[in-house]
């Protein structure tokens, strides 16, 4: 944090702004762009692309620039930024076109706009930074591969869980303790939740039911945690994560055993109800007797496991710092280290019918469940992410997993494809790995 601030100052002072395009003035967009617009300073949000331009206009003038203008060309878009003049437009490709763009921020929730965009920004070498957890955690690794290629950074945000929780992983990774469980502080889950049993909170917090609903219903959980096992190469214990339920997140060693833990190389799972109540934690361990001395002259137990954890994700404050890492110092705060470790996959959220069509994430059809990605390759499971739209081929029950032989894709989707190529990819690296053995 201190080399990035001190690096936006630099940036300040020479008059040469990060410049930064967000895609999506949705809830969690219009939020970056308030912090963005008051308080960062080293970097502008140069341009904001929603499908509804009055909405990007909007998040301009909560920020307090009155002074925007929209654009339907890419010479447009260049132009205002070389003048100085923010800009709005409800063509995201011109965000990821425009050569006087450095990075771009993909804050949508819908997998195929969110690959097509992602795809975009990496051919044209934009740093990319996504608050779209069902691309990172759906594609995410073969998406890495192009944005490599490319040699520019393609990284989930800081502030979410997933960045939370990577800032505590690598930072005990440097003082020489070894991560082993990570994860995030987590106050409800049930299942069974859709839009309507959420509406009334979903209006007073200002966001839509559906979204609500893939919090309460452990859907975002699922797909956050599996963001970080691609991140680390942890797994999960159990399908859908153990999740003890504790008091205070640092009885969370209670649940877990040392042995356990470095026997299984790591695992990503969560705490229910415990105190602070929001964040992430990691628990690392030691097995120096003379460091776990220190460990409770400081408060941190006698170890060999120890929690570290922080109380607050704030995605929209943190964001623009991943946006500075991505551009100035070519780090990912947390991205796929290679092949998929594991899925989040949909199960029926009630009894489902014949010619059924699905909702997808916080709906009323079905839910997400993280597993380890083997098993779900090898069972057929559909990602909950890819289950919007697809059509029932025959009956299945209540908490059934739901298989792709269990639907009909909708027709010519990126992600679909990409998926695919996501799996011959790794899948021929595996076959190399064992030819050349």
């Amino acid at each position: 944090m201190v080399i990035v601030d001190e690096a936006l100052k630099k940036r300040h002072y020479e008059n040469k702004p990060i410049r930064v395009a967000l895609i999506g003035a949705g809830y969690i967009g219009s939020a970056i762009a308030l912090e963005m617009l008051t308080g960062i300073t080293g970097m502008k949000l140069v341009a904001i692309c929603n499908r509804t331009p009055s909405k990007a206009r909007h998040a301009y003038e909560a920020g307090g620039i009155q002074s925007v203008k929209d654009v339907q060309t890419l010479a447009q878009l260049e132009q205002c930024i070389t003048d100085g003049v923010y800009a709005t437009t409800d063509d995201p490709m011109l965000l990821c076109q425009a050569e006087n763009v450095d990075a771009v921020i993909e804050a949508t929730t819908d997998i195929d706009f969110g690959a097509r965009v992602v795809l975009e920004a990496i051919a044209n070498r934009k740093a990319v930074i996504l608050m779209n957890a069902a691309v990172d955690a759906t594609i995410g690794p073969i998406l890495k591969v192009y944005a490599d290629r490319a040699g520019i950074v393609l990284t989930y945000t800081d502030g979410d869980e997933p960045g939370v929780a990577m800032n505590l992983y690598r930072f005990l990774k440097t003082v020489g303790y070894q991560p082993l469980l990570m994860g995030q502080i987590k106050g409800l889950l049930d299942h069974y939740r859709n839009p309507e049993t959420q509406r009334a909170f979903a209006e007073k917090a200002k966001q839509k039911p559906a979204m609500i609903a893939s919090y309460a219903d452990g859907t975002k959980l699922s797909l956050e945690a599996t963001i970080m096992a691609n991140a680390t190469g942890f797994k999960v214990g159990k399908r859908g994560m153990y999740g003890p339920k504790c008091t205070d997140v640092r009885h969370i060693v209670e649940h877990f055993s040392a042995e356990q833990l470095l026997q299984a190389g790591g695992w990503v799972d969560y705490v229910l109800g415990a105190e602070p109540g929001s964040g992430a934690f990691v628990v690392a361990y030691s097995d120096s007797p003379i460091k776990r001395e220190y460990m409770v002259n400081f408060k941190m137990g006698g170890g060999p496991l120890h929690v570290f954890y922080t109380p607050y994700h704030l995605a929209h404050v943190q964001a623009p710092l991943s946006v500075a890492r991505a551009v100035l110092f070519h780090d990912a705060t947390i991205a796929p280290a290679g092949a998929p470790v594991c899925d989040t996959f949909a199960v029926a959220k009630r009894d489902l019918k014949a010619g059924d069509v699905l909702d997808g994430m916080g709906g009323f059809t079905c839910y997400g469940l993280i597993d380890n990605y083997d098993i779900c390759q090898a069972e057929n499971l559909l990602p909950i992410t890819l289950s919007q739209d697809c059509r029932m081929k025959h009956d299945i029950g209540k908490d059934q997993p739901i298989t792709y032989a269990d639907v009909l894709l909708p027709a010519d989707r990126l992600c679909d494809r990409l998926r695919i190529e996501q799996q011959r990819h790794f899948d021929s690296q595996v076959s190399r790995c064992l030819t050349t053995a």
